[in-house]
């Protein structure tokens, strides 16, 4: 059965930081492009970062770029993203996706980050 669990959301003042964890399994999380996604009430669910599984690459939304890294241990099935300097605007849940060409793709359940004084 596949899972991806997210955590590491909270409550978090402007300016301070938070570290997200997506463990996965059921799936060779190796081989799946891993994301972060996210969606503020009222809004549409929205690309964070992504870390490609062969390349290594990552890219980023602008609004995060040079704030927020995305990383992954796949010895431990977990991708994670680590948030600086954060901003109200931030605040929304926060999901992870696992994606591979031609393989159906899995979702988290989500994790709530609140960025307020």
């Amino acid at each position: 059965q596949v899972q991806l669990v997210e955590s590491g959301g909270g409550l978090v003042q402007p300016g301070g930081s938070l570290r997200l964890s997506c463990a996965a399994s059921g799936f060779t999380f190796s081989l799946y492009d891993m994301s972060w996604y996210r969606q503020a009430p009222g809004k549409e669910r929205e690309l964070v970062a992504v870390h490609a599984s062969i390349s290594g690459r990552t890219s980023y939304a602008d609004s995060v770029k040079g704030r927020f890294t995305i990383s992954r241990d796949n010895a431990k099935n977990t991708v994670y993203l680590q948030m600086d300097s954060l901003k109200p605007e931030d605040t929304a849940v926060y999901y992870c996706k696992a994606w591979r060409l031609l393989s159906t793709e899995y979702w988290g359940q989500g994790t709530q980050v609140t960025v307020s004084s």
